[in-house]
């Protein structure tokens, strides 16, 4: 399944595009209609554009312009924030840093992690909670002003997204509210290299993997190489970059809660563009003591939870020891 390079194209029907604005009108028919709309696609596939986010493009462009003169700079300065030197998990991830896919190559990407800047003294940093702490900035003109901004907005972005999930399970608008005060979210800048022309055997810029927290919102810039698992054809989709969009999917975190009523879906990078590729994915994890178990509406008759409930801090601390020993 996870072996070769090729893919379907996605269209339309696939992979559907939503048109978010809704979910800000006063009308609440409207904003049902957007959680219809959700309801379908996490019912499918777990994996849906959105369009008319609010995202300013000049903000988009400041991310993706000061990430990529960071990564142009030489290794020993992007080395110099390296994450290895940091307890909260951020800056720099090296080229093959990570290995998604068990047993395959390691990913051909490196990295920047950016999470809430919090001061070393701060009682949750003090308490060891994870991925709390300061971030690391790179001396890149602009890179933090940029970075924080579009944090910021995107925080209030996936709030938006988690009220429209909310929707979809026939579940109160604000049922996620508590879930998303004082969040647990990781911003990350990726760049891929051009695929070699002789690869490694199985070989990807990212391997075939489901993320781990509740949902990711990611910003591809024009070159592509996001595949999709498609279960019931038993094909790869490529998720083709649409101007003015995010690709958003659910994480291992929502398909628990759900009961894998809502799927948390394969994905993989292979750029084969014979270009430099840049995305920037926004994982948004939620506050980190939320109890995370199943929604009692998401059980069948009969039907018993499919796991035990946990915490978000702990469900991020255990998936993240699978991809980092």
């Amino acid at each position: 399944m996870t072996t070769t390079p090729h893919a379907q194209y996605a269209d339309q029907a696939a992979l559907p595009v939503i048109d978010i604005s809704r979910l800000r009108a006063p009308d609440p028919w409207a904003r049902r209609t957007v959680g219809e709309a959700m309801r379908a696609a996490c019912l499918d596939k777990g994996f849906f554009y959105i369009a008319n986010h609010g995202i300013p493009d000049t903000l988009q462009k400041a991310v993706f312009d000061t990430a990529q003169s960071f990564f142009e700079q030489p290794l020993a300065i992007k080395l110099a924030v390296d994450k290895a030197r940091s307890r909260a998990n951020r800056g720099y991830e090296p080229l093959r840093g990570q290995t998604l896919e068990p047993s395959a190559a390691p990913d051909l990407k490196e990295g920047f992690y950016i999470g809430k800047e919090l001061a070393e003294d701060d009682p949750r940093v003090l308490a060891g909670k994870f991925n709390h702490g300061p971030n690391q900035w790179p001396d890149v003109p602009g890179f933090r002003t940029a970075m924080e901004d579009y944090y910021a907005a995107m925080l209030e972005l996936s709030a938006l997204i988690m009220q429209g999930l909310a929707l979809s399970l026939e579940l109160p608008e604000d049922y996620f509210a508590d879930f998303c005060h004082d969040p647990l979210a990781i911003l990350r800048l990726l760049h891929y290299p051009p695929q070699p022309a002789q690869a490694a055997t199985d070989e990807k810029g990212c391997g075939a993997h489901t993320d781990f927290g509740g949902i990711t919102l990611l910003l591809q810039d024009e070159n592509g190489g996001l595949q999709v698992w498609d279960q019931r054809h038993e094909q790869w989709l490529q998720a083709t970059p649409i101007p003015g969009t995010y690709v958003v999917n659910l994480g291992d975190m929502i398909a628990r809660w759900t009961n894998n009523r809502y799927r948390s879906t394969l994905h993989r990078v292979i750029n084969t563009s014979g270009r430099e590729r840049y995305s920037v994915p926004f994982f948004y994890s939620g506050a980190p003591d939320h109890l995370v178990e199943c929604i009692p509406n998401c059980l069948a008759p009969g039907e018993s939870a499919h796991y035990p409930p946990t915490t978000v801090e702990q469900h991020m601390r255990d998936r993240y020891r699978l991809t980092y020993a």
